[in-house]
């Protein structure tokens, strides 16, 4: 299962998802400098370049080549990084609403757990990483400070999402099948592409040739060949002309040529018919109480951010040549120069 980090992650990609078609309203009114207003919260031009800038720093640290200024590229990536912003100030804003606040240590605490995971706890190395990215220390920290937030708004927002053990047990009984095994046989086969060369194939089995040879010199069947023709048949899983005969065989008998869409077989029954099983309920209950979880958190939160983007689209304005554009045009928003 997914940790509470991972979900926060979701949170995110659901906003970038709903935040896309939000509309916005002319220019009117803008701050000088200003490319967009969030409910009053400006967003500068020069936040808009910046974020720009550290995107086409990553492009260039991760081997690509950044879009010219002016192309159809570069103008899709700066709309990318001005939704990106428009995003980030929204959740600003409703964590400031619903009283949920980062404390400059938590953002110390997380981006010194960052260095450890990446740089091996290396200030110098990741210093270097952030000068060879042209990132500053600041944008680091405000990002991380954005990402705490989501996860705290996650939590607030998914807070009384609980599952029953009615709702584990309906789960468990409607997907049965994901928690039973049919059952199996081990078995040999040679595939040629007539039935003579079978029937001949037969003869000389019961002559007393050695099946594993005559599998590696004859047959047809790439994955079983180099292995003498052994398999493990599973109910279900193959054609059933094949699975009929392999599990009604006797142990240890041949079979007669039996015709499949891949051409003609010949099989012997290694070993006893293995029952099915079912994993009991005990066994799967957590795992299925932390996936309800995990997609019923998703779906409130995925509800709360629709509503979010219905209180907020008469409240954006953007300058004019930066709105978005229409809905069916646009692309989930995701943090600018970063691959999805």
């Amino acid at each position: 299962m997914r940790s509470r980090l991972a979900l926060a992650a979701s949170f995110l990609a659901l906003l970038g998802g709903v935040a896309a078609g939000c509309g916005g309203s002319g220019s009117a009114g803008l701050p000088p400098g200003a490319v967009a207003v969030v409910a009053g919260q400006a967003i500068s031009r020069q936040e808009l370049d910046a974020t720009v800038d550290q995107a086409l720093s990553r492009l260039r640290a991760q081997g690509q080549k950044p879009p010219g200024a002016g192309s159809d590229q570069y103008r899709s990536l700066q709309q990318s990084a001005l939704q990106y912003l428009v995003q980030r100030t929204e959740l600003a804003l409703e964590a400031k609403r619903l009283g949920v606040t980062v404390s400059d240590k938590e953002v110390d605490d997380r981006l010194q757990k960052l260095k450890k995971q990446f740089f091996s706890g290396s200030d110098k190395r990741y210093r270097q990483a952030l000068k060879a990215q042209g990132v500053s220390e600041q944008s680091v920290r405000s990002e991380l400070r954005a990402q705490l937030l989501s996860e705290k708004l996650f939590d607030k927002v998914t807070a009384d999402v609980a599952v029953s053990d009615a709702d584990i047990e309906s789960y468990y009984r409607s997907h049965l099948q994901d928690y039973s095994q049919p059952e199996t046989r081990e078995v040999r086969h040679i595939l040629v592409k007539t039935r003579k060369q079978a029937e001949e194939i037969v003869a000389k089995l019961k002559a007393g040739a050695d099946f594993a040879a005559l599998a590696k010199r004859y047959s047809t069947d790439p994955g079983s060949r180099s292995v003498g023709g052994k398999l493990t048949v599973q109910k279900g899983q193959f054609v059933p002309e094949f699975e009929k005969v392999a599990l009604a065989l006797r142990t240890k008998a041949i079979s007669q040529p039996v015709k499949t869409q891949y051409g003609w077989h010949v099989i012997q029954a290694l070993g006893p018919v293995k029952p099915g099983t079912t994993t009991p309920l005990a066994k799967v209950r957590a795992s299925i109480r932390q996936l309800l979880l995990q997609q019923r958190k998703s779906e409130a939160a995925a509800a709360w951010l629709d509503d979010l983007r219905r209180r907020y689209e008469k409240k954006i304005t953007y300058a004019p040549g930066f709105a978005p554009p229409p809905p069916q045009a646009t692309t989930t928003p995701t943090p600018p120069g970063q691959s999805r």
